[in-house]
């Protein structure tokens, strides 16, 4: 993504962050059932959350969901999600190389591990804090079910907001910001720069070109390494944000519940749901990010060259 091995014309800030904005949008709608998937697996277990209903793998939970549920559940949140990518993930990708730059300012060789960790940790944890209630209705909008009698907590994405902003409190929207912000500092840091690692490699080593197949692999690797690091801080979170209030005191006592009750292997609950969402995601978002960038810039360079 930020190698500059190969574009004679670098983007323009805008154009990376409305490239990774749009990208963002079209992978997250494409690979959401993934993501519905993944949070009721992690909540399986959760006493207040219990059901007689147990979901079993990806395709059994999507199957489960769609059977029981209907298939718009499958999608329940979404509205909430694309608010998420477009206030998140236009940010934390669209301004990494902005602020790679900037460490690296002053300097001819090319960028370090330590700025692109750096770049990664700066650019994800600002995204959080802005994108951070979009999280909380997505979340809450996947878990809750209407099976079994029980009245859904929330109707829509904009009565979620209203209800959790009135019934509990408006601090409450940024609920869980501290395991949100230890999982999307993980999963910004590992995907950006093993992303920019891996297409350095491959295009600076002249293994492949800069071009789809180069970005296809490189995104499936960093979804991988994303998935593992990110896993336990992402399961933490979902309890916590998805919890009642007074359920869990804190996010510290939210992990040692999940320990002592439910095992290590509860930090790693809905893994192949996350990494099949992670991977896929990627995919779509890296692959239509530099694609986007690319034909924006030969639009840009057309219409100044006419002018």
């Amino acid at each position: 993504m930020v190698s500059q091995t190969t574009s004679e014309v670098h983007p323009t800030m805008g154009v990376k962050i409305f490239s990774a904005g749009v990208a963002a949008c079209l992978a997250d709608i494409i690979t959401f059932p993934l993501d519905t998937a993944k949070v009721r697996l992690q909540i399986q277990g959760e006493g207040q959350n219990s059901s007689t209903i147990r979901y079993k793998g990806v395709l059994g939970t999507i199957t489960t969901l769609a059977k029981t549920e209907g298939l718009p559940k499958l999608y329940s949140g979404l509205p909430a999600g694309i608010q998420r990518q477009i206030s998140f993930a236009s940010l934390r990708i669209g301004l990494y190389d902005t602020v790679q730059e900037y460490f690296s300012s002053g300097r001819e060789t090319p960028p370090t591990l330590a700025n692109r960790i750096s770049a990664g940790l700066m650019t994800g944890g600002v995204a959080v804090f802005i994108g951070q209630p979009t999280e909380v209705v997505k979340v809450r909008l996947q878990a809750q079910s209407h099976l079994h009698g029980i009245k859904p907590r929330y109707t829509g994405t904009y009565n979620a907001y209203r209800i959790i902003a009135t019934t509990e409190s408006l601090s409450t929207l940024w609920k869980g910001t501290t395991p949100n912000l230890m999982r999307n500092v993980i999963i910004n840091c590992t995907e950006l720069v093993t992303y920019d690692l891996m297409k350095g490699a491959l295009v600076n080593n002249k293994i492949m070109a800069d071009d789809v197949p180069c970005h296809l692999l490189s995104a499936f690797v960093a979804g991988f390494c994303t998935t593992l690091l990110a896993s336990p801080a992402d399961v933490v979170k979902t309890r916590f944000i998805n919890s009642l209030p007074g359920q869990y005191p804190s996010v510290p006592n939210c992990a040692m519940t999940m320990l002592t009750k439910e095992g290590p292997s509860a930090f790693f609950k809905g893994f192949v749901p996350s990494f099949l969402r992670l991977a896929s995601w990627n995919v779509i978002m890296f692959v239509c990010f530099e694609q986007l960038k690319k034909e924006l810039m030969k639009s840009r360079q057309t219409v100044d060259c006419t002018t």
